[in-house]
């Protein structure tokens, strides 16, 4: 499903990866877990193509996604890979039913089948009663769900979390947990999950520990 060879990065003189390599299987769940300044998000946005490393390789579906140029791989990535952070990102003018529907028209999929899909996906994370309603008038952990249900509006081979629970009461943060696992046995869907939560982390199929820019056997 993925796989990340030798990836190497720095900012200035900070060497902030130094040469981690990992494997991630179809419809698993792993948590990358950490000290703050450890690499991890860095880890998960190169992994997610949001940022390139120095050096090192990521195959997705067995594609080596930098060796596409930029047009391809932001349809690469709109199409296979599903973002959910920490603060949700949704668009604050636009409706749940909306920010749910939005990578679907970038990818320009049929406007009756994202809009079909997206509420389907609304209604299994219970949010049939919330699709016209505004970011501003949902609660943290609706917001959360809506980011959920945009991630997998493509039905992207991988969904990538940054801290997804880091801005959510213990109540949410277990319906979150509970939803990810329900999504993997719905649609075998595969996660990867930067967190500092250890109980979430012990929940998941494999930690794996980044300390000073290396994965610690």
């Amino acid at each position: 499903m993925l796989k990340a060879e030798l990836l190497v990065k720095s900012f200035g003189d900070l060497k902030v990866l130094k040469g981690i390599s990992l494997e991630v299987s179809k419809g698993e769940i792993v948590s990358i877990v950490g000290a703050s300044g450890a690499g991890k998000t860095t880890l998960l946005q190169i992994l997610g193509t949001l940022g390139k490393p120095d050096a090192g390789h990521v195959w997705i579906n067995q594609k080596d996604v930098f060796s596409m140029g930029e047009r391809e791989l932001s349809a690469f990535r709109n199409r296979e890979i599903g973002f959910v952070f920490q603060f949700h990102h949704l668009l604050p003018e636009f409706t749940a039913f909306e920010n749910v529907c939005i990578p679907g028209y970038i990818a320009q999929r049929s406007r009756k089948e994202v809009e079909s899909g997206a509420k389907e996906l609304l209604q299994l994370l219970e949010l049939s009663d919330r699709l016209d309603h505004k970011p501003a008038q949902l609660s943290g952990g609706e917001k959360q769900r809506v980011a959920v249900a945009r991630a997998l509006i493509n039905s992207p081979a991988i969904i990538l979390a940054d801290e997804p629970s880091g801005n959510l009461d213990s109540h949410n943060q277990e319906e979150l947990y509970r939803l990810f696992f329900n999504l993997r046995e719905r649609f075998g869907q595969t996660f990867i999950i930067v967190t500092h939560d250890e109980h979430f982390a012990c929940m998941t199929d494999r930690m794996i520990h980044i300390k000073d820019g290396v994965v610690q056997i």
